[in-house]
C-alpha cells in the first residue's frame, strides 16, 4: 500500500491519512449510494463500488486503528436516505465498529440526512473532531474551534483534489492529496475514497468552494497511483497544465 510521511506524525496510506502516536486512521468523501443516484438518472452503474471500498478499508485495518474518522460525506444523497444507502451505510458502519474502539463520523455537506442511521448505530455524527492538537473537518463549512491557536494542523476533504496529466490528446487522472501551512496551521485536503470518479481538477479554480480562504500555489501535491508521487508544489503543476 501507498505511504509517505507529508509531516511529521502523519502518513499517506492509500487514500487514507494514518496518525500512528493516536493511532487514527482517516478517510474522507465515501460517498455511498452514488450509484442508485446515476441510475435514477438513467446512468447505468453497476453497483461494485461498495465491494471496492469495502476492500480497500480491509487492507488500512491492518494497521489495527484505535480511531476511525470518516472525515465528511459518508452518503450521497443530499435531501432523503436511499435504499442502498440505509443497506451499505449501515454495513460499513457495523463493519468498522468491529475493527476500532471509536468510529468519528464528520458531517459533510452531503450528509444533511445521516443521523437516523448514525444514531441507530449508536454513532454520533458532528461538525468536527479535535484530537489533542489535530482538527478533522469536512471543509464546507467553517468553525471558531479549529481556528484555535491551541491546534496545529487541519485535516478536510469536500474538493476531492485530483491530478490531470496531459499528454497532447491523451490524459489520465490520479487522486491526489494537497499539503501545505496557513495561518500558522499544517493543512492537509484529502481526496474522495470513493473509486467511481477521480474528482476536481487542482490546476483549475480549485480554491472555490471551501469555506478557509485558503492560497493553495505553494502546497505541495501528492498523486496516489501504485505509490504516491511528489509532484511539487501546486503552482508548479498549473505553470505545466
Amino acid at each position: 500500500m501507498a505511504g509517505k510521511e507529508i509531516f511529521k506524525g502523519i502518513e499517506i496510506k492509500g487514500k487514507a491519512l494514518w496518525i500512528a502516536k493516536e493511532k487514527i486512521l482517516a478517510v474522507a468523501d465515501l460517498h455511498i449510494g452514488y450509484e442508485q443516484a446515476l441510475n435514477e438518472q438513467g446512468i447505468l452503474a453497476p453497483r461494485e463500488m461498495f465491494k471496492e471500498i469495502e476492500k480497500e478499508i480491509k487492507g488500512l485495518l491492518k494497521l489495527k486503528p484505535k480511531i476511525i474518522v470518516i472525515n465528511g460525506d459518508l452518503k450521497h444523497e443530499f435531501g432523503r436516505i436511499s435504499r442502498q444507502e440505509w443497506k451499505d451505510v449501515s454495513n460499513i458502519l457495523d463493519f468498522l465498529k468491529k475493527h476500532a474502539k471509536k468510529i468519528i463520523l464528520i458531517k459533510g455537506n452531503h450528509d444533511t440526512i445521516l443521523k437516523p442511521i448514525s444514531r441507530q448505530r449508536g454513532i454520533d455524527a458532528r461538525n468536527f473532531y479535535i484530537k489533542k492538537d489535530v482538527c478533522f473537518i469536512h471543509g464546507h463549512k467553517m468553525f471558531a474551534e479549529c481556528l484555535d491557536k491551541k491546534i496545529k494542523t487541519l485535516i478536510m476533504g469536500h474538493r476531492h483534489p485530483a491530478i490531470i496529466l496531459r499528454d497532447k490528446a491523451k490524459s489520465e487522472s490520479y487522486k491526489c492529496f494537497l499539503a501545505g501551512r496557513w495561518k500558522g496551521k499544517r493543512v492537509i485536503i484529502m481526496p474522495s475514497f470513493f473509486p467511481l470518479v477521480e474528482g476536481s481538477d487542482i490546476s483549475a479554480d480549485f480554491e472555490n468552494k471551501l469555506a478557509f480562504n485558503f492560497n493553495l500555489k505553494n502546497f505541495e501535491v501528492y498523486a496516489i497511483g501504485d505509490k504516491v508521487y511528489d509532484f511539487g508544489k501546486l503552482k508548479k503543476v498549473r505553470s505545466l497544465a
